[in-house]
């Protein structure tokens, strides 16, 4: 595979990327609080023509698969399936939170990327950069909440790098929590790159069955969530009926 179309909508970044012959040849990246439905295809489409690609030049499409927005992951996703689908090229998924890793290559400690998943939660990973830039990961990726994945950085001995847009939220709390340990990007540079997206991809294995294939949301979306809380409270309000009855 040579020539690779990535694309992210996990947050509010919109990112497309292309790489050819291991070399990021053109990115487009935008962080507004906007419909990517109705922007991503036309992203696409400008990007491809500013490196004069048709879609029949891609030999692989590749996706951040979450975590991050509901709505967001699924665009994403979604789009990258139909693309795959419809050229007869291979999928190949990637951890939104390992692209955003990427962001502290070369750093001599622990890189955690964060993102902030409401009411105290977040998504997060622990990753580690070896001698040679590889970025492996120590701690799996998971919903969480913030304070216990603290008290489980402050075991570790050495500096972390949060990585993230999201990270400003709770970055004053943080710092008051593990002091000089803790270390912050920039609040200018990415999260999460497009074209370090494509990279990765480079190295990965693609999906054998891309209709099989679904995205890593980490936990159910905030409205499935009230519903099977609305169901059981409903069972529980119809069972204390029914027991109400049969002791009469």
């Amino acid at each position: 595979m040579t020539t690779i179309l990535g694309i992210d909508t996990s947050s509010y970044r919109l990112g497309v990327s292309v790489c050819k012959d291991g070399q990021v040849i053109a990115e487009y990246s935008t962080w507004l609080k906007k419909n990517h439905a109705l922007r991503l295809m036309p992203a696409v489409e400008h990007v491809l023509q500013d490196v004069d690609l048709k879609p029949a030049d891609l030999d692989a499409i590749a996706v951040a698969k979450g975590p991050g927005s509901y709505t967001g992951v699924r665009m994403a996703v979604t789009t990258a399936k139909s693309l795959a689908w419809a050229l007869k090229i291979p999928l190949i998924p990637l951890s939104t939170l390992a692209v955003m890793a990427e962001a502290g290559r070369y750093f001599d400690g622990m890189i955690v990327p964060l993102i902030d998943a409401r009411r105290g939660t977040v998504f997060a990973a622990c990753y580690q950069s070896t001698q040679d830039g590889t970025i492996l990961e120590k701690e799996a990726e998971k919903h969480q909440l913030l304070a216990d994945l603290i008290e489980q950085l402050k075991t570790m001995n050495q500096r972390i790098l949060f990585v993230g847009e999201d990270v400003s939220l709770h970055q004053e709390w943080i710092q008051a929590e593990l002091g000089d340990q803790a270390m912050f990007t920039p609040g200018a540079l990415p999260s999460a790159r497009a074209g370090a997206l494509c990279l990765l991809a480079l190295n990965q294995e693609p999906m054998e069955n891309v209709h099989a294939f679904t995205p890593d949301y980490h936990r159910l979306p905030e409205a499935e969530v009230n519903w099977q809380h609305e169901q059981q409270r409903n069972e529980t309000e119809r069972s204390g009926k029914e027991n109400g009855v049969n002791r009469y």
